[in-house]
C-alpha cells in the first residue's frame, strides 16, 4: 500500500523507460519520487526503511474498520457492531482475488525492475491495469447480487440480517477504487518506493473519521452511513493516488502506453496471480468458516470478536509488511541474479519478524482490557474479548514466522507454497474450532487453540519445502 530513502547511489542520473522512450531522469528533492533499486546496499537498514512506511500506511488503512467499529459500538450498539464484524469477512474475500492480481503482477514488476527490462515492464504495468479494471466491475456485480445469499449461508442472527444485508451492498461499490489503489501501490512497492501511498491513506483514513462521525451522529444513518463514508474515503485516496502518480512517478508516466494490452503478460500475471488470489481467499475462506462457528455463540460473543479481530489485524500488519518487505527485495534481487542477497535479505527479514512478534506479544497481552473499552462498553463483550487476547497473543511468534517464511516464496515466484500452507493452515482452523464450539460447547477461548493448530501446521508444511528450495533451486547456485 510507498519513499523511500534514497542512497547515493539511488540518486545518481539513469535512464528508465517513459512514454515509450528512454529518458534521462534525475532525483531532485521535493518534486520527483524515485524508486529504489533493492540490489545494492545494506540489506537490514533497507528492509527496516521499506518497512516503516508500509506499517504506517496500512495501519491508517485499518483505521478504516477500526473507526468504523469504535464509533458503531458507541453510538449504535452492539447489534451493528456484529453486523459491521459479519460482513467483513466476505467484502474482504472478494477483494483479495483483486489482491492476488496485484501481488502476481508486482513480483513480475519487480523482476522486470531487477533485471532493467524497461519496455516489458512498462508493459506489464499497463496490462495489468487493464485486466484488473475490468476483472473489478465485473467482480462488483457479481458481489451485489449474491450479497444476501452469502449473509443466509453465514447463518446470520435474524436480528442482524437486515443490518448485513444494506452495509454490505455499498461496500462493495468501492471495489473499483480499492483495485485501483492497491494496484499503484503494489506496483510502487515492487519499485522499492513504500512511502507515496502512505500520504494519501493518511488523508484518506482522516476523511473516514469525519465521514463516520457525520452519517453516523448528525445524519443517524446508522451502520449504512458507515459503510457510505468508507466507500467515499476510498474513491478520494484513490483520485489523489492516480493524480499524484501522474505527475510525480514518471516511469508510470505512461501516457498512450496505459492502452497497450500484452495476453502472454497477462498469462503470466494470472499464473502468478492466481497462486496469491488462491492462497488469500483460502486465508478468508477459513475466517469466514470460522466466522460462522462464531456466530452460533450469540451477538456478545460475535460483537466481542469483531473487536478482537480489528485488534489483530493491528497486530499482525507488521508482520505481514516485513514479509512484503522480504518480496520486494527478493523479486528484485532474483531479476538481478544475487543470490547472495536473496539469502541474506531472508535472514534479516526472519530476525525482524521475530523481534516484532515478542513485542506485541507483550503489548497485548498486558492492555488486552484496555484495547477491549476503545470498542465497546458492554462488560459481557469485553470479558469475551479479553479471554481471547490474553491466549493469543502468547503464540502471536508463529505468525511472525509464518509470515516471513511466506514473503522468501512470495519474493522467488514459488507462490504454490504459500497456497498449501495456508491451505493447511486455515483448514486445521475451521476442523479444529467446529468440535471445540459446536460439540464440546467452549466458547470464544476455542478460537485461539484453533488458530495455533493451524499455525503449526503452516510450519510443518512450509520447513520441509524451504530445506528443499535451499538445496536444490533458486537461491543457491
Amino acid at each position: 500500500m510507498d519513499m523511500e530513502v534514497i542512497s547515493s547511489k539511488a540518486q545518481e542520473n539513469r535512464f528508465i523507460y517513459m512514454s515509450g522512450y528512454p529518458a534521462l531522469f534525475s532525483f531532485t528533492p521535493g518534486r520527483d519520487i524515485m524508486t529504489q533499486d533493492m540490489t545494492k546496499g545494506k540489506i537490514m537498514p533497507m528492509l527496516i526503511r521499506f518497512t516503516i512506511p508500509l506499517v504506517l500506511g496500512n495501519l491508517f488503512q485499518l483505521t478504516y474498520n477500526a473507526v468504523d467499529s469504535i464509533i458503531v459500538g458507541h453510538f449504535i450498539g452492539k447489534e451493528a457492531l456484529a453486523a459491521v464484524g459479519i460482513c467483513n469477512p466476505v467484502t474482504t474475500l472478494v477483494i483479495l482475488f483483486l489482491n492476488g492480481l496485484c501481488m502476481g503482477a508486482s513480483i513480475l514488476i519487480g523482476t522486470y525492475y531487477g533485471a532493467k527490462d524497461y519496455d516489458t515492464l512498462s508493459r506489464q504495468i499497463s496490462t495489468t491495469m487493464i485486466s484488473g479494471s475490468v476483472f473489478s466491475v465485473i467482480l462488483t456485480i457479481l458481489s451485489i447480487g449474491i450479497a444476501k445469499s452469502l449473509l443466509r449461508l453465514l447463518q446470520v442472527d435474524a436480528s442482524i440480517l437486515d443490518m448485513t444485508t444494506s452495509y454490505l451492498p455499498i461496500i462493495f461499490v468501492g471495489l473499483m477504487f480499492t483495485f485501483l489503489y492497491n494496484f499503484f501501490s503494489s506496483t510502487l512497492r515492487a519499485l522499492g518506493d513504500s512511502n507515496s501511498p502512505l500520504y494519501f491513506l493518511i488523508i484518506s483514513a482522516i476523511l473516514n473519521v469525519f465521514g463516520d462521525l457525520f452519517f453516523i451522529i448528525v445524519l443517524k444513518a446508522g451502520s449504512t452511513g458507515c459503510a457510505v463514508s468508507t466507500v467515499i474515503s476510498e474513491a478520494l485516496c484513490c483520485i489523489f493516488c492516480m493524480i499524484y502518480v501522474q505527475k510525480k512517478v514518471p516511469l508510470l508516466q505512461l501516457g498512450k502506453k496505459w492502452l497497450i494490452f500484452d495476453r502472454s503478460l497477462l498469462k503470466r500475471t494470472i499464473a502468478y496471480g492466481w497462486a496469491s488470489a488462491m492462497q488469500q481467499a483460502t486465508v478468508q475462506l477459513g475466517k469466514i468458516g470460522v466466522q460462522a462457528i462464531v456466530n452460533t455463540m450469540g451477538v456478545s460473543v460475535a460483537a466481542a470478536f469483531t473487536a478482537v479481530n480489528r485488534i489483530d489485524d493491528f497486530a499482525y500488519t507488521p508482520e505481514q509488511n516485513i514479509a512484503h518487505a522480504m518480496t520486494a527485495l527478493m523479486a528484485q534481487n532474483k531479476g538481478a541474479k544475487r543470490n547472495d542477497r536473496m539469502r541474506e535479505g531472508f535472514r534479516c527479514g526472519l530476525v525482524l519478524e521475530s523481534i516484532y512478534g515478542i513485542l506485541i506479544f507483550i503489548v497485548c497481552f498486558v492492555f488486552a482490557r484496555h484495547l477491549m473499552i476503545l470498542f465497546v462498553k458492554d462488560e459481557e463483550v469485553i470479558g469475551h474479548g479479553v479471554t481471547y487476547l490474553h491466549l493469543i497473543s502468547i503464540m502471536y511468534i508463529l505468525p511472525a514466522i509464518t509470515n516471513g517464511l511466506q514473503g522468501f516464496f512470495r519474493g522467488i515466484g514459488d507462490l504454490k507454497i504459500t497456497l498449501i500452507s495456508s491451505f493447511v493452515n486455515m483448514g486445521l482452523r475451521v476442523l479444529v474450532a467446529a468440535p471445540l464450539v459446536l460439540v464440546w460447547g467452549f466458547g470464544i477461548e476455542a478460537l485461539p487453540f484453533s488458530y495455533l493448530a493451524g499455525w503449526i501446521g503452516m510450519l510443518v508444511a512450509e520447513l520441509p519445502l524451504l530445506i528443499h528450495t535451499y538445496r536444490e533451486s533458486k537461491i543457491t547456485s
